[in-house]
This record gives C-alpha cells, sequence and structure tokens, in this order.
C-alpha cells in the first residue's frame, strides 16, 4: 500500500498532472446540477481536480475534505481556508449540508466493503434532499487497455475491487439514493510503459505484489523483457456514477 504523505509530493507529476485533472473537473461538472452552491469534494487529495471544481463554479462554496496531512497541506495551498483535514468515514459536517458531494479516485483505496460502504453512507448522509452524490467506479479495470504490459500482469494476484459498480451501486441504493447518470473520462498521461510500471511495482503501487517479494520480482524481469521500455501504452478510461438524493417528500 502506497503512503499517501510521502506520495504527496510528485502524486500530480505521476498521475497526468493537469490534463487529467482537467479531464476528470469536466466530466464530474457534467454530472452536478446547476443550481448547485455547497459542493463537498471527499478525499480531495492535492486539490488539483477540486480547484478546477471552484474555478468552473465561482458562485459556489467548494470544500475539500482528506486524511493524509501531506495531501491536505498542497490542497490549502490551492483552495485557501477551503480544505479540512478529516476522515471520509466520519465527516465533520451536518447532514444535509452539500448539494453535491464527489469522490474522485476514493473507493477503490477503502481497506474493505465495510469501510467502502461507510464512505459511500457519509457521503449520502452530508447531501442534502434533492442533491447529487458522483463518484469514480472500476478504477483498476480502467487500467487495463489490453496491452502487452496487462498480459504480464494478468496473473497477478488479484485485489477485491472496493469501487466495483455494482457494489457502489448498491451501497447507494440501500442507503436511498437513486442511480442517475453516468460519465467516462480519459486518465490523460496514464498510459504506462514498462519502465514506469517497474518503477511502479517497486514502490508498492500494486498491492498483491509487494517491493521484495520474489513474485514481484518475477513480474519485474518479464516487465523489462518488453520492448519499447519508455513508450507510454494506451490511456486509461475512468467511470463515473451519479446518484441523486430523493427529494424530501
Amino acid at each position: 500500500m502506497l503512503d499517501y504523505d510521502e506520495e504527496a509530493e510528485r502524486y500530480d507529476t505521476a498521475r497526468g498532472g493537469e490534463p487529467r485533472a482537467a479531464a476528470a473537473a469536466g466530466a464530474v461538472l457534467g454530472l452536478l446540477p446547476e443550481g448547485t452552491r455547497h459542493l463537498l469534494d471527499a478525499d480531495c487529495g492535492t486539490g488539483i481536480v477540486t480547484r478546477r471544481l471552484a474555478a468552473a463554479r465561482p458562485a459556489a462554496r467548494v470544500t475539500g475534505v482528506d486524511l493524509a496531512p501531506a495531501m491536505t497541506r498542497r490542497a490549502a495551498a490551492r483552495l485557501p481556508g477551503a480544505v479540512v483535514r478529516a476522515d471520509i468515514r466520519r465527516l465533520p459536517f451536518a447532514d444535509g449540508l452539500f448539494d453535491a458531494v464527489t469522490s474522485v479516485w476514493l473507493l477503490h483505496l477503502a481497506p474493505s466493503d465495510t469501510d467502502a460502504r461507510a464512505v459511500v453512507a457519509e457521503c449520502a448522509r452530508v447531501l442534502r434532499p434533492g442533491g447529487v452524490y458522483v463518484t469514480t467506479v472500476d478504477k483498476a479495470a480502467a487500467h487495463n487497455v489490453g496491452s502487452d504490459i496487462d498480459a504480464v500482469l494478468a496473473s497477478r494476484p488479484a485485489s477485491p475491487a472496493r469501487d466495483a459498480e455494482g457494489l457502489v451501486t448498491g451501497y447507494a441504493v440501500a442507503l436511498g439514493l437513486v442511480p442517475a447518470a453516468k460519465a467516462r473520462f480519459w486518465g490523460r498521461g496514464q498510459g504506462r510503459s514498462p519502465r514506469r510500471t517497474v518503477a511502479d511495482l517497486r514502490r508498492g503501487w500494486f498491492v498483491t505484489l509487494p517491493p521484495g517479494d520474489p513474485l514481484a520480482d518475477g513480474f519485474a524481469a518479464r516487465l523489462a523483457a518488453l520492448p519499447d521500455q519508455d513508450r507510454p501504452r494506451p490511456d486509461p478510461v475512468f467511470g463515473l456514477r451519479a446518484f441523486r438524493k430523493p427529494a424530501a417528500g
């Protein structure tokens, strides 16, 4: 598992930077109600997407929340006075406070299905009646683009997909939310090369292949034998799911 305090300094550049953030923000904004006045970006990370959401809706009050101290500091520098450090499973906000809640690239990080459901429950709790919750789903699957890298990694031990669309939809519906819309966007600049994939493997990107494990070393050797070591393979395409909280009455 990655240490997101250690990751904070290189987080944006290692994940597509501003082009990816622009694509994510644009897709999220397309799912938000026009009348959104108070928006929560849950697990805002460095604030690179949150800042774009705020810029696109200047009349709205945008709040970011994240648990990792280094991530929170970077987000606060981008959105002064608008970022709170907190556990997303226990949000420090009143019920029904926000017109919209977003969680981009969050649920796949949940340690268990129980934790993933707790995140969705908190996002639903702080959402006002009539409001919309938008979240990414199936993140790991999005990275499988059918490349030679994917062929090498296909036999690695599987990890649970906490953000599988079916699971997330089930949680949302059980909490009284109604499926509303879907969208997709390109993960600009995230197409992996073999050399970059080996580097990611060495620093613990792949949860089931911890650094130093003989199994991880075997996959690293197979990746290092692929051609075009520095040529990025196709970018992933991420999925978004929107859920609406029924209006009172």
